[in-house]
């Protein structure tokens, strides 16, 4: 089963493989450039800039410079360490993520100091998918390098969601929330964009760069009150916000600014794809799939309490599907870490399931990151099933102890479950596959 959850998991990665998902909207010949629909006589166009940010920016970025070819005046791309590919054309920057560093300022600096010598015969095509957000800190005035770092850790840790978190992040920057598009000089600007988020915002996905913000200081403040964080975010940032509710200084750009009158967004690819894919390869493995969402959200520990619960209702009674069953679903959940241990919201989730399944045979679950990545770690994710319980007493091992100190992936790791891909260098989220096999009910 672990071998069959790995294949389906694989599949959909493929799905949402960069290169593909450049080529679906990318395309050059007879002296014309079609992107997303749009086509362009490339005689019409004095230069073109290639840049990008993010996990998969490199490999999307790699493919655009097969397609484009000479056409590429100049680029830089910023990608998380150990994400990077060799490049043609444009340069190649790795830095911090999720918590930025000094590396993506200086990156985020020379970006901006790029586009800026674009003009409006210029065509700037840029490559964004998650993670681009913590890898072009470029704080506003009178915001540091660690007050960023001091916020997002806190956000982090609290159990706040991307769309919090790059809320507050867009109105402590100058390029995020399509500030980016102030720096292009009238130049066009389209993006490509591999979507990491719910609902597929594109103000959310890598802080929207390039797209018009919804949120406003005021959302801030909020989210910084819930998460009951106001009263420790630096003084530089609750200072910032206050100032930006009264008015003293520019909210982010919003729907219908004329910064965005030559920009284009086009999303290329995203969880709906993986789970496609997913589908398909679970039925060539011989299961009945079913995809429950591919929105599912909330506290890690609790999706998979649910997760559970409907492996349950199919196990007793062949709904929503008759066995052999692959439940199908993705998303992005959360940790409210309580504990000082090392893990992720995928470990954290499979973690909290295997002490749900305790003694039900012939179910597996695998929740990893697309990413290949499962917060700070080397693991994508982890499996659990009917008998992680058992040998997690033969080695002595307490389950309800380890999900207590949010140490997921050392448990995992001492009963040799996590699910190890490296970087896959594309990002859609996470993915749960959910396998029940035709055994008796209970």
């Amino acid at each position: 089963m672990k071998k069959t959850a790995t294949a389906i998991f694989q599949a959909a990665i493929g799905a949402v493989a960069p290169e593909i998902c450049v080529r679906r909207v990318l395309d050059r010949s007879h002296g014309r450039l079609t992107i997303g629909g749009t086509t362009f006589d490339t005689k019409d166009i004095d230069r073109i800039y290639l840049v990008g940010a993010g996990k998969a920016s490199a490999a999307m970025a790699a493919e655009a410079e097969v397609i484009l070819g000479n056409l590429v005046h100049d680029g830089f791309v910023i990608t998380k360490y150990g994400h990077g590919v060799p490049l043609r054309k444009c340069r190649l920057v790795e830095a911090g993520h999720p918590v930025p560093d000094e590396e993506g300022v200086r990156a985020a600096r020379r970006l901006l100091s790029l586009v800026s010598t674009a003009g409006p015969r210029d065509l700037v095509i840029s490559m964004i998918s998650g993670g681009g957000s913590a890898l072009t800190p470029a704080p506003a005035g009178g915001i540091s390098l660690a007050d960023k770092q001091a916020t997002t850790r806190l956000l982090l840790e609290s159990g706040a969601t991307i769309h919090e978190i790059n809320t507050i992040r867009k109105h402590l920057s100058k390029i995020k929330g399509g500030q980016f598009c102030r720096h292009t000089n009238g130049a066009r600007v389209i993006s490509l964009i591999l979507s990491d988020v719910i609902g597929d915002d594109l103000d959310i996905i890598a802080s929207g760069m390039t797209a018009p913000d919804h949120g406003t200081f005021e959302d801030c403040r909020k989210i910084l009150e819930r998460c009951q964080l106001w009263d420790r975010v630096p003084e530089t940032v609750s200072g910032r916000i206050e100032a930006g509710e009264k008015g003293e200084i520019p909210d982010t750009p919003k729907p219908g600014d004329d910064l965005f009158a030559g920009v284009d967004n086009h999303i290329v690819g995203s969880i709906s794809d993986a789970l496609d894919a997913a589908e398909q390869e679970a039925m060539k493995s011989g299961y009945n799939p079913v995809v429950l969402t591919s929105a599912i959200q909330g506290e890690a520990r609790e999706v998979g309490k649910v997760l559970c619960a409907v492996a349950g209702e199919v196990k007793r009674f062949g709904r929503p599907v008759e066995k052999p069953a692959c439940l199908l679903s993705g998303g992005e959940t959360t940790v409210t870490l309580k504990g000082k241990g090392t893990g992720g919201r995928n470990m954290e989730l499979a973690l909290a399931a295997g002490i749900e399944l305790a003694g039900i045979p012939d179910t597996l679950l695998l929740s990893a990151g697309t990413d290949g990545s499962d917060g700070p770690t080397d693991a994508a994710g982890a499996f659990a099933d009917g008998t992680t319980s058992a040998r997690a007493k033969a080695h002595g091992l307490s389950m309800e102890n380890y999900l207590a100190h949010n140490n997921s992936h050392a448990f995992f790791e001492k009963l040799g479950d996590l699910l190890i891909t490296g970087p896959t260098r594309t990002n859609v989220m996470d993915l749960q596959i959910f396998l029940i096999n035709a055994g008796p009910a209970l």
